[in-house]
């Protein structure tokens, strides 16, 4: 092999086939019986998901509970979330399961068969589905489900709802029962262990639950929720996951310190404590409903990940607020399920990538029971990840992932520094963490570096460093990421001329923003991004209907610095090539985004290419999307840095 080859053009094994193929989604899974159950994506098949099961042996072959064309996915909020859940009955246990198409829930037994439609349709020929529903848990009885019901067909409401398993609410939904008055947003029903006692959170516009929520307790009687009280949060403190310890005592996480840490209540007392404070965060934004940051092990103990940079494990003694670390090999872990000393998770290895993972709480002994790279590449073309911090003009440190170009021994020409990308995630309250990623993998491996970038917003870091881009949306994420940028050129780890951004959907918009304030960068590719806050706040859905109230501030009143802001009111001041990656079917952010910024770049004869996906929606998921999207990428990135590759040259408008 040629040891001096330029960056950009070494003879990378990772193909953009070997991404598509090896990035099989794996959700989180449960015990259930002798059986391990979880959930799984086939971006061979148009991204479908579905649910496996397996044994718990080493030797155990999965079957597939659901087969096509079922999807197990949910719309709640558009983001979804917990889609299923296993029910034990007489005779065993039965999965319960939101179809995608249709978004009502379905039986199964876990021997196979026809899927039992449990709620009714309810959609109209010119209609979008009008019930929806998510997180589902086991009722008071072993005659219903309780699950978080979004109803669509008068005035836009959700509460949690009562569905019996008999499916006689398939034709009558006069069977289903509203358990709770209902919230413009709800989450995280729990039951006390007699079912006696109903907990969840809520939250109102303009609140996002990494803002404000509300926890509530109140009183079971006959599938209805009667003396309703909030226990903890308001609109500036940020309630997740209460978790019942027995009959009166509740756990729940709380950020009224700064940072999301252990609370518990007591209702037999009326007293409530924090139970452990750490400058860590134990739990992270709510984008979709159902996420569990830790869970309960026995009336004494929970089980919980924390950190700022990565997550890791430990238990917390709740009497005494000791927390004992658990020294694993992951950069993040998200527990599922506990059964004795059994922990099922899902976690990221930096060796093996993500996958779900059955580890003995003992002897820290791990079973990988599905991975989301069937096939791990050769170590030589993976990157290391570096967390680093830098700092900004103000003072203020931005946190960020570095992962060097690499494959093997290869080296570039004395005296070239590599191009390098950052990777701008999306939320933008969200958080970039060290990772096997093919994605990054089929770049470095290339002699492109990256830079995963957690800008100021980004959560992992405490509730001020969420709360610097309040206002400051398409400024501060900009600034930060420039200021990563300008830090690796400073260290001679980056040519200074070769600087790209990209990310999608709010990173689109940091992309896009970054390009039309800043002359940092000499290329930028923005999926699915944000280009128009108004067509943005007329368009977008529920959820993030009110987002834009502190990420920039209310509108109308705010319409002036809607339009400064906006990106698609300057892109005449773009001087470098831009790619725009778009999927058709996007209810989140529509393909008008994309569209109105390809016009305007055409017509301001800027070089750019616009590709739009037909079936895509938020987030690429079918096999033949994903190869071409990161194919057009690297063809673009040759084609402005000047480098050859291994894919064509991307022609641009």
């Amino acid at each position: 092999m040629n040891t001096r080859l330029p960056y950009g053009s070494w003879p990378s094994p990772i193909t953009a086939e070997h991404v598509a193929a090896g990035t099989t989604p794996v959700g989180g899974g449960a015990f259930v019986g002798d059986e391990l159950w979880w959930l799984e994506g086939r971006p061979a098949e148009g991204g479908r998901m579905t649910v496996l099961a397996r044994g718990i042996g080493p030797d155990a072959e999965p079957r597939e509970l659901v087969a096509a064309p079922f999807n197990i996915r949910s719309r709640v909020n558009e983001y979804g979330g917990a889609s299923w859940a296993a029910v034990a009955t007489d005779a065993g246990h039965r999965l319960i399961f939101v179809n995608f198409a249709d978004q009502r829930l379905y039986a199964v037994d876990a021997e196979g068969g026809t899927p039992l439609p449990l709620t009714p349709e309810s959609a109209g020929a010119e209609q979008d589905v009008q019930l929806r529903f998510a997180e589902i848990i086991e009722g008071p009885t072993p005659g219903e489900v309780l699950a978080i019901c979004e109803d669509h067909r008068t005035d836009l409401r959700r509460y949690i709802a009562a569905i019996p398993l008999d499916g006689s609410a398939a034709n009558d939904p006069t069977a289903l029962i509203e358990v709770t008055a209902s919230s413009r947003f709800v989450a995280a029903p729990r039951l006390n262990p007699s079912a006696t006692r109903i907990s969840w959170i809520s939250w109102e516009h303009p609140q996002m639950p990494w803002d404000g929520t509300e926890l509530h307790v109140a009183d079971l009687h006959s599938l209805r929720a009667t003396e309703d009280t909030v226990l903890a949060g308001s609109a500036t403190e940020s309630v997740l996951q209460p978790e019942w310890l027995d009959e009166d005592r509740l756990v729940f996480i709380s950020d009224a310190s700064g940072w999301w840490n252990p609370y518990l209540h007591n209702l037999a007392t009326g007293t409530g404590r924090q139970l452990c404070e750490r400058a860590e965060e134990f739990a992270g934004p709510l984008w979709a409903v159902g996420q569990r940051w830790y869970l309960v092990m026995d009336e004494d103990t929970l089980l919980l990940t924390h950190g700022t940079h990565g997550t890791s494990l430990a238990t917390l003694d709740v009497p005494s607020g000791n927390l004992q670390q658990l020294v694993l090999p992951y950069t993040r872990i998200s527990p599922s399920a506990l059964a004795g000393n059994q922990l099922l998770a899902t976690a990221t290895s930096l060796v093996e990538g993500d996958g779900l993972r059955l580890i003995d709480l003992d002897t820290r002994k791990t079973q990988n029971i599905s991975l989301s790279l069937a096939q791990l590449p050769d170590p030589e073309a993976l990157p290391g990840a570096e967390a680093m911090e830098f700092p900004t003009a103000d003072g203020s440190r931005v946190f960020a992932h570095v992962y060097e170009p690499k494959l093997g021994h290869q080296k570039a020409p004395a005296g070239e520094l590599p191009p390098f990308v950052a990777f701008v995630h999306g939320g933008p309250t969200s958080q970039a963490f060290a990772q096997l990623s093919l994605s990054i993998a089929y770049y470095t491996s290339r002699g492109i570096g990256v830079v995963d970038v957690n800008y100021g917003g980004s959560t992992g870091f405490g509730r001020a460093y969420r709360q610097r881009l309040n206002g400051q949306w398409g400024v501060v994420d900009v600034q930060d990421t420039v200021a990563v940028l300008e830090g690796l050129v400073a260290a001679g780890m980056a040519d200074p001329q070769r600087l790209a951004i990209e990310g999608g959907s709010a990173g689109g918009w940091t992309v896009l923003s970054a390009l039309t304030t800043t002359t940092t960068f000499s290329a930028g590719i923005s999926r699915y991004g944000v280009s128009d806050l108004v067509g943005l706040v007329r368009d977008t859905h529920d959820f993030e209907s009110r987002y834009m109230d502190s990420l920039v501030g209310p509108y109308p009143a705010a319409a002036e610095l809607y339009a400064q802001r906006a990106p698609i009111n300057h892109v005449a001041d773009i001087s470098c090539p831009v790619l725009l990656l778009q999927g058709d079917q996007d209810k989140v952010v529509p393909p008008a985004q994309s569209q109105v910024v390809a016009d305007a770049l055409a017509a301001n004869g800027i070089p750019h290419a616009y590709v739009l996906y037909e079936g895509e929606q938020h987030g690429f998921r079918r096999a033949e999307t994903i190869i071409n999207a990161l194919e057009t990428s690297l063809g673009f990135y040759a084609a402005v840095f000047g480098f050859e590759a291994d894919v064509p040259v991307l022609t641009l408008n």
